[in-house]
């Protein structure tokens, strides 16, 4: 007998969130796709949050310790390492790339949760969008993508434009919407990819990654790095992303 169920999943809302999923005309993305298919390499800056922008910020998702959002900085000094730019969470405690599965790893009174891989969490993303929509015109007016293979919905048949390394289903919505998702389910992520109407800047996440990338004007990426809620660093559009 066959003990084998498979996971069951719901058909595509036309709503996530507060966000309209486009099942026709995807011409909105059309840049995004001609940029990064063009001129992005898989695994960069670029390739997470589009190239072309003048300047470039990464925002470190934080760690925790019970559920309270902990920086990577706190957590390197009492490791005894530092973050730079381009440092990956495993640097940061101290550990080998295959040692991150190990359940028994944190610092008591430090922190006891890693960072969360995935899109941009929803308090970072709070933090995030007051600057964002003072550099833009189209705050009203924004695009976002979202992976097809998150979470329980079934998005077959839905079109997907490309990305490097991942089909997202094409949302439009305000820039507030973009925190919207969980009013659909608690466990519904954010998109991986925002942007304006007027392409002012992009940000770019994914399902594997503990950072989101911000490509903008220098003066919205000056804004980002001095914002105390965000822990952010710049970096160049041909850095790794990990």
């Amino acid at each position: 007998m066959n003990d084998f169920c498979p996971v069951q999943r719901d058909p595509a809302p036309e709503w996530y969130g507060r966000l309209h999923v486009r099942t026709a005309d995807l011409s909105p993305a059309s840049w995004l796709t001609e940029r990064t298919l063009g001129h992005a390499a898989m695994g960069t800056v670029a390739g997470v949050a589009a190239p072309g922008f003048a300047a470039y910020a990464r925002i470190l998702h934080p760690a925790s310790l019970g559920e309270q959002p902990v920086r990577w900085s706190t957590v390197a000094a009492a490791h005894g390492t530092r973050v730079t730019p381009t440092t990956r969470w495993h640097g940061v405690i101290g550990l080998d790339q295959d040692c991150l599965n190990r359940s028994d790893h944190g610092l008591p009174g430090v922190w006891d949760e890693d960072p969360g891989e995935g899109p941009t969490p929803p308090d970072v993303a709070r933090a995030l969008i007051p600057a964002l929509g003072r550099h833009t015109r189209t705050p009203e007016r924004c695009w976002f993508g979202l992976w097809c293979g998150y979470g329980r919905w079934e998005f077959d048949g839905i079109p997907t434009f490309a990305t490097p390394g991942r089909d997202e289903v094409l949302l439009a919505g305000t820039l507030t919407d973009a925190v919207s998702p969980p009013a659909l389910d608690e466990f519904a992520e954010l998109p991986d990819l925002w942007w304006p109407e007027d392409r002012a800047w992009c940000v770019g996440s994914d399902v594997d990654l503990t950072s989101t990338y911000v490509g903008g004007s220098p003066r919205l990426i000056a804004e980002l790095l001095s914002d105390p809620e965000l822990e952010a660093h710049p970096v160049a559009a041909g850095d790794p992303v990990g």
